[in-house]
């Protein structure tokens, strides 16, 4: 399953020290590390061994050597850089009319494959629904489950303010998917633990790639929430047997440019010591 190259190999075992699953082990210190015996079932495929040594000499079965990417120390962004792009990330809720291009759409979900996932099970799959009229379609849908909801749990309904919601819709005011032209749905197989986290992370990511690349998005909640428990736009999705969904995105380009950044709540923290 794997091969140390004991010519490139320099005994400095730091995959050894780095692999989650502690499948490495150092029998000599003037020999290449080993797998232990039971290493290839438990190995987690996490390409830690490979990303990790510095000599190019780890190869692994499951991870293809053309698919390895070096990381770019000229890419690499400064703490100021980061933190301005992180605290200057908002939330887009008015689009221009025109269409993401799908490779732009794309590149976004290529960049969210690599967000983490509980023991690398990566079990994040997306639908996008690209087509506007088709996003306005299943909106409408989202508009029959807060009918819904507020015949049969009005308190909810009043909590949520879908009376609101629902008069502005009626005259062109779209509060539920603010006129997004399209919308990215991450779901999974619900018997996986890890699947709701990994979707939000996944989700998380996307948005961010999203921002770097000058496109607008923002948390669809009504969405994802009707499409959890309202079954005609459940089935209208197409989620493949057994899957859930546990994030939804809407994107476009976005109309307005944003200048500054607003304070936010205080910092919360203990320090256990």
């Amino acid at each position: 399953m794997i091969h140390i190259d004991p010519d490139r190999c320099k005994r400095d075992f730091i995959c050894v020290m780095e692999c989650p699953t502690r499948i490495l082990e150092q029998n000599a210190k003037d020999q290449p590390p080993v797998l232990v015996r039971d290493g290839e079932s438990l190995c987690i495929r996490c390409g830690h061994c490979v990303a990790v040594c510095p000599h190019e000499a780890f190869s692994h079965r499951d991870i293809p050597q053309d698919q390895i990417q070096p990381i770019r120390q000229e890419h690499r962004i400064s703490v100021e850089q980061a933190t301005q792009f992180l605290k200057s990330r908002r939330s887009i809720r008015a689009y221009r009319k025109k269409p993401v291009e799908r490779e732009a759409l794309l590149q976004v979900l290529d960049v969210a494959r690599f967000a983490p996932s509980g023991h690398n099970n990566q079990p994040v799959s997306w639908i996008v629904i690209y087509n506007t009229d088709e996003v306005r379609r299943m909106t409408d849908m989202v508009v029959d489950w807060m009918r819904q909801v507020q015949q049969d749990n009005p308190a909810m309904a009043a909590l949520w303010h879908f009376d609101r919601m629902l008069a502005g819709y009626a005259i062109g005011m779209d509060g539920i998917c603010r006129h997004a032209p399209h919308l990215l749905i991450a779901h999974a197989d619900k018997t996986d633990v890890t699947a709701p986290n990994a979707c939000v992370i996944a989700a998380a990511t996307a948005e961010l790639a999203a921002s770097a690349m000058g496109l607008g998005v923002c948390w669809a909640g009504f969405f994802l929430t009707a499409a959890m428990f309202w079954p005609p736009l459940h089935e209208a999705l197409g989620f493949p047997k057994g899957h859930l969904p546990y994030a939804a995105l809407m994107v476009g380009y976005p109309k307005v440019v944003y200048h500054r950044i607003p304070p936010r709540k205080p910092l919360s923290v203990v320090w256990k010591t």
